[in-house]
């Protein structure tokens, strides 16, 4: 439980101070690594609030990080179920 904490408390570190792509990979290493790592969706809407533009390029929505972390946690989550080897 408390490497969790560590975890969340190190990726909204990244989120907060890091480029993205060192959040994002952070991210998607706890997502993997824990069991369904929700800290991770919430405080990339959180980088979204803070950071977050509007993008032409994907009609003009501001909340691209958030949908993209729920969408790899779901996918995540879905692969994890199939393979044999995870506990």
């Amino acid at each position: 439980m408390l490497f969790r904490v560590l975890a969340a408390i190190i990726l909204l570190f990244s989120i907060l101070f890091l480029p993205f792509w060192v959040s994002f990979l952070v991210g998607l290493a706890g997502m993997f690594y824990f069991k369904i790592f929700s800290e991770a969706v919430a405080l990339f809407l959180l980088s979204d609030l803070l950071h977050g533009a509007r993008e032409e390029r994907f009609y003009s929505m501001v909340f691209i990080s958030f949908l993209i972390s729920a969408l790899f946690l779901l996918i995540i989550e879905i692969f994890k179920k199939k393979l044999k080897f995870y506990a």
